[in-house]
C-alpha cells in the first residue's frame, strides 16, 4: 500500500493563494452591503419639493386673481368712455344753444322757459356722467399741464406766473384716472415763472371737491 505524500512546491503555493483570494471575495461580498437612502430624509425632500410647488402655484394664483380683479374694475370703469364722449358732445350743443341766447332775451317770458329747461337739461346729464365716474376737469388757476390741457392761445399777464391756466374754452373730463377730454384752454404769459411744486396736488387739474 502506498502512503499519500503531502504535495509541495509551485502547484502547492499557487493552489494555496487562489484558496485565499477566493475566501477574501467572498468575505468582501457578504459584509459590503449596498446602502439604502434613508427614509426620512426621502420624505423631508419630498415635502419640501411639494411645499415649492404649493408656494409657487399660490403665488400664481393670487397674481392671476389681482389681475383679474383689475381688468374687471377697469372694464366697469371705462366701457362708457366712448357713450360718455358723445354725451359731451351733446352737453357742448346745450351749452352753446345757451351762450347764443342774447341777454336782452333772457328775460323774455317765453323764452325763460326755454333756457330753464335746456339748463337743467345739462346739468342733469353731467351729473348723470358724475355717477358713472366722469368728473370736469377744473384747471383755472392751475399750472398748465399738457397731460390734461390743450392750449389754445396765450393771455399777456404779468400779475400771474408764466404758463397759468387762466381761461376754459371747452370744458374739459377725465374718466377714473384716464383723460376723457383736456380741457381747451388759455395760458398766461409774461408773469414770473414757476419752478417748483411745493405741495403734492397744489396744481391737481381737478376741483377740490374731488381730491
Amino acid at each position: 500500500m502506498t502512503d499519500e505524500t503531502t504535495k509541495t512546491g509551485p502547484d502547492a503555493t499557487a493552489t494555496d493563494n487562489l484558496a485565499g483570494f477566493a475566501q477574501d471575495t467572498v468575505e468582501t461580498v457578504e459584509t459590503e452591503e449596498p446602502s439604502q437612502p434613508d427614509p426620512v430624509e426621502l420624505l423631508k425632500a419630498e415635502n419640501s419639493d411639494l411645499r415649492d410647488r404649493y408656494l409657487r402655484l399660490a403665488a400664481d394664483m393670487d397674481n392671476l386673481r389681482r389681475r383679474t380683479e383689475r381688468e374687471v374694475k377697469d372694464a366697469k370703469s371705462y366701457s362708457v368712455a366712448g357713450f360718455a364722449r358723445d354725451m359731451l358732445a351733446v352737453s357742448d350743443n346745450l351749452r352753446r344753444t345757451l351762450d347764443a341766447i342774447p341777454a336782452e332775451l333772457r328775460d323774455d317770458a317765453g323764452l325763460k322757459t326755454l333756457i330753464e329747461g335746456v339748463d337743467m337739461t345739462e346739468r342733469s346729464m353731467l351729473s348723470a356722467l358724475e355717477r358713472h365716474g366722469v368728473r370736469q376737469i377744473e384747471p383755472v388757476g392751475q399750472k398748465f399741464d399738457p397731460n390734461f390741457h390743450q392750449a389754445m392761445f396765450e393771455v399777456p399777464n404779468p400779475e400771474v406766473p408764466n404758463n397759468t391756466v387762466v381761461q376754459v374754452v371747452q370744458a374739459g373730463f377725465v374718466i377714473g384716472e384716464r383723460v376723457l377730454r383736456p380741457a381747451m384752454v388759455g395760458v398766461a404769459k409774461g408773469g414770473p415763472k414757476v419752478t417748483e411744486i411745493s405741495e403734492l396736488g397744489a396744481n391737481s387739474p381737478f376741483d377740490e371737491k374731488d381730491a
